[in-house]
C-alpha cells in the first residue's frame, strides 16, 4: 500500500462529510434557501404537482440519468408522486439523431410537460446543453422547476430553478453521492420517515 492510499476510506467519507456540510440551496432569485427550509419547499412542490394531477420529470446525463430513473421510481412507489425520468434509450437515440443530442430532453418535455409537473433537472456539472434546454422547455410549459448542480459555483443550471441545490465539488462521485441523498431526503419526509 503506498502513502497516498493510507487512511484513504477515512479521508474520503471526511470529505464528503465536510462537502455534504456545505450544500447550499437558493430560491429563483438567488437568494439563499436554509436547507432544511428549502428540503421541506422540494417536499411541497411534489405535493402540489400530485394533487394538482401533475407528475415530476426528472432528466439527467450519465449518473444523473441513473440517479433520474431511481428516483422517478422512488417517488412513485414509495412517495406517492406519480413520475418518469426521460431517458428512455430508444428516445434518447432516436431524438439525438434526428433533432441533436442537444434537444433529447426539451423534445420530451415540450411534447409531455404541463403546467401542473415539477421537472427536476440534475447535472454535476450544470454546463450540460441538453439539461439546460430542458429547463427553458418546461418554463415554456409553465412547469416549476428544481435544479441540482455541482462544480463550478457560477454554473448556468445554479440559477435556472425555482429551487437550486448546489453541491460544492468537482468530483463526480461526491456530487453525485449528494444529488441522490439530497433527493432521498425529500423522499424520506414525504414518507415520513424517521431520523433518530
Amino acid at each position: 500500500m503506498t502513502f497516498e492510499h493510507r487512511n484513504y476510506a477515512t479521508r474520503y467519507f471526511a470529505t464528503l462529510d465536510r462537502v455534504a456540510r456545505a450544500i447550499s440551496a437558493t430560491d429563483a432569485h438567488g437568494v439563499a434557501q436554509e436547507l432544511n427550509s428549502a428540503v421541506e419547499r422540494f417536499a411541497q412542490m411534489c405535493r402540489e404537482s400530485r394533487d394538482a394531477g401533475g407528475r415530476l420529470m426528472f432528466i439527467g446525463n450519465g449518473g444523473s440519468a441513473s440517479i433520474a430513473s431511481h428516483m422517478a421510481v422512488d417517488f412513485s412507489k414509495n412517495g406517492g408522486v406519480p413520475a418518469a425520468a426521460f431517458n428512455d434509450p430508444m428516445f434518447l437515440t432516436c431524438l439525438s439523431n434526428d433533432l441533436g443530442y442537444e434537444n433529447v430532453f426539451a423534445f420530451q418535455i415540450e411534447q409531455n410537460g404541463r403546467a401542473a409537473d415539477t421537472l427536476v433537472a440534475i447535472s454535476s456539472s450544470g454546463k450540460s446543453a441538453n439539461i439546460l434546454k430542458g429547463v427553458a422547455a418546461a418554463r415554456k410549459r409553465d412547469a416549476k422547476v428544481v435544479t441540482l448542480s455541482g462544480f463550478g459555483a457560477d454554473n448556468p443550471l445554479r440559477g435556472g430553478g425555482d429551487l437550486n441545490f448546489y453541491v460544492p465539488a468537482a468530483e463526480y462521485g461526491y456530487v453525485e453521492l449528494l444529488h441522490s441523498c439530497i433527493c432521498h431526503c425529500v423522499l424520506d419526509s414525504l414518507m415520513d420517515v424517521r431520523t433518530d
